[in-house]
Parts: structure tokens; sequence; C-alpha cells
């Protein structure tokens, strides 16, 4: 299909991108490690992968704050994305030139999310699509490329990580070159106006948005970098971790594809403290045991500590002015997703070689303090699409 319509569009090219990122996200520090880089270095290496997507978000996406301008960025980033992950062969196992090739991907990287973010939320507030069900075809796809490298891997070396990888950002290339058969343009001449960073930075609405995410979403920071590490020392093989990795995100898609049946009427302080539980058990388990069981019911709260939040914050998001969306999903993914993940996987790695496992104590104590934050949003004065409208059929 030449022409998909916006729902088919956005959830077949998440499909590709999250297969690539469900290879990148779990088992790039196992392929660091292969490389003969420390701990601690692989810490460095993640953080600085984090911290340089937040520089992107910061300094490069909100510059695409037109809706027409989003399909043509998406298709240069992806390019980009495929170039520089393939350059992973060629820099290891040097860390400056991994360091290097880490910071020109992200650059890459950092950027698609919010994009591919903002042009499901341009879909969703004209009633094409619905938020949840387009998002759960990238989780699919992540429980696709986290079990297909965790086996390949197992059987055939760590190299296949970057190959499988490789494969991913192809594919997403090729989907990304479509054009949707209605194409994301301004409706408003206040749609086009660059919003200013600095302005949205000093709205104490938007501030207590940012740490609330910052400390939900930054609490996964250590399982990010080192827990597949952690379930490989304590003798369970990539491929389990693999599975492992694929079951927490199974629970992520049955909350995207039941979000709108299960959470409408929610407020999103309900959202936010059960996620903020979710995150104090979740970890506090990750801390105490490595048993195969409680490593099932651990994957399974993914859909709590992450899946929630992150409902919670693009309702947030959606119900802002038109031409502020993309900026603050552009602040979104650089300082709670990017700078102070960065800043957590740095502190986790140097944790990690100090402490282990008892670092996830420390992931869990930020579901406590995120308990007393409280944020709604402003109203953006106009009817919400998505309650109000029936969306255009899904197929």
């Amino acid at each position: 299909m030449l022409s998909p319509s916006p729902f088919a569009w956005v959830s077949q090219y998440l499909f590709g991108f999250f297969f690539a990122y469900g290879v990148y996200l779990p088992f790039w520090a196992l392929w660091f490690e292969d490389q003969g880089v420390s701990a601690a270095d692989v810490g460095m290496l993640m953080g600085l992968g984090f911290a340089t997507r937040c520089i992107a978000n910061l300094l490069i996406t909100p510059r695409i704050h037109k809706a027409e301008s989003l399909l043509p960025a998406l298709r240069w980033a992806t390019l980009a994305c495929t170039i520089f992950i393939a350059a992973h062969l060629a820099a290891g196992p040097s860390f400056m030139m991994l360091a290097l090739v880490t910071v020109l991907f992200n650059l890459s990287f950092g950027p698609v999310v919010p994009l591919s973010d903002a042009m499901a939320n341009y879909y969703a507030n004209r009633g094409m699509l619905d938020y949840g069900r387009t998002r759960l075809w990238g989780s699919v796809a992540f429980i696709a490329g986290s079990s297909v490298v965790g086996y390949l891997a197992s059987q055939f070396g760590a190299n296949m990580i970057v190959y499988t990888a490789i494969a991913g950002f192809v594919f997403s290339m090729l989907l990304v070159m479509r054009h949707p058969a209605t194409m994301p343009i301004s409706q408003h001449e206040g749609d086009a106006v660059r919003p200013k960073l600095t302005l949205l930075l000093k709205d104490w609405s938007v501030i207590r948005f940012l740490v609330l995410i910052a400390l939900i979403q930054g609490s996964h920071a250590a399982y990010y970098s080192f827990s597949s590490i952690y379930w490989k020392e304590a003798g369970h093989p990539e491929s389990l971790i693999g599975y492992l990795w694929s079951l927490g995100v199974v629970s992520e898609v049955l909350l995207f594809a039941f979000s709108k049946k299960w959470f409408a009427g929610w407020s999103l302080r309900t959202l936010f403290v059960i996620s903020s539980v979710g995150v104090m058990v979740r970890w506090g388990l990750t801390a105490s045991t490595t048993a195969v069981g409680a490593l099932v019911v651990i994957q399974l709260l993914h859909g709590v500590t992450f899946a929630i939040a992150h409902i919670a914050a693009i309702q947030y998001i959606q119900k802002s002015d038109a031409n502020k969306m993309v900026a603050l999903q552009a602040l979104y993914n650089a300082i709670p997703l990017g700078a102070f993940i960065a800043l957590m996987m740095a502190v986790s790695g140097w944790g990690y070689e100090l402490w282990g496992a008892k670092v996830f104590w420390g992931m869990a104590a930020m579901g406590f303090f995120a308990l007393f934050i409280k944020v709604e949003p402003k109203n953006r004065g106009v009817r919400d699409i998505n309650e109000n409208s029936q969306p255009e059929p899904q197929n």
C-alpha cells in the first residue's frame, strides 16, 4: 500500500523503528561488553547516548514545529540512523570511536521518537487514529526485535546484535518513504508559530510535569543499562534475557491496546500514582532476586512503570496548544527521557560496580519521591477530538 491511512502509516513505521530499538536498548550494553568495555564505561557510553538525545531534542526537534515538516524530518533522521548504526561495526573496540558513533547515532535517533509521536498526536487530535492502538505496534515490534536478537546472539555471537539492528533500520527506511493518504498540514496560522522553550521552562506546570516524568522514567536507567548483564551474571542465557525483555513489553502492549477503555475518565494524578507505586515494587524486587518466577512478575510490571506513565504524559501533551505539542514532546524526550536517564545511567554504572544489584534500590526510591508531585494539564479551550469524533476505520 503506497498511500496507507494515517493509522496504517504511523503504526507500520513504528513497527519498523521499534524493532530496531528492541535490539538496541536491551542488548547494546552486552555488545559493548563483548567489545571489552568495562561496566563503568558501558554506563558512560549508554549515558552518553541518552545525553546526546537530550541535546538533539533541545536543539533540533523543536525547530520542526510545523506539521508539514514532520515527514521529511523523519525520513532524514531514519536514513542517518541506518548509516550510523552500521558504523558501530567499524568502531569497536576503541572507546573513543565507540563514543563518536554513539554520539552520531543518537543525534539522529533522538528526534525520531518525539517526531513520530507528534505525527500520531496530529492524527489523533483529528480523529484519524487512537494513540494507544497505534503505539502498541511499536511495542509489538520491540518484542519481536528483542526476542529475535536474543536467539541470534546466543547462537551466532554478539555481532548479530548490530546486524539485526541494521536490518530493522533498513526496513524502517523503506516504510518512511511512503506518503500517508492524508498528509500532515498546519491548520491554523498560530500552529506554525515556533514556541520558545525558555518560556515553556518557566511554566511551573511544565516543570512539575518534567520532574515527575524524570523520576518515573528515569528509574528505568539501571534496568536499561545493567539488567541484561545482571541476569547473565546470575546464569540466565541471552535467549531467556530476550524473552524477559519481550515479556515486559507484552504488558506494555496490553496497556496501550486497552488504554482508552480501561482508563477512560481517570485523572492524570491517578495514573501517575499507580505508576509511581509500580516503580517502588518493581525495582525493589529486582534488587532482591533473580529467580525466574520473580523476573516474570518484575517484567509484567513494565506496563505499570513505563506504559501508564507514558500514556499520562501523552494525554498532558495532547491537551496543550497545537503549536506547543512538538516542543513539549521534544522536552519530554530531551529532559526526562534523555538528560536525566543519561545522568542516572552514568550513576548506575558507578553504583553497579560498587554495590551490584543494590543499585536498584535507588531506582525504587525514585518512585517514592514521585508520589508527592501533582500535575494537571492546562486546557486548550478546544474540544478533545478523540472523545467527540469518530475515528476513521483503522485497517
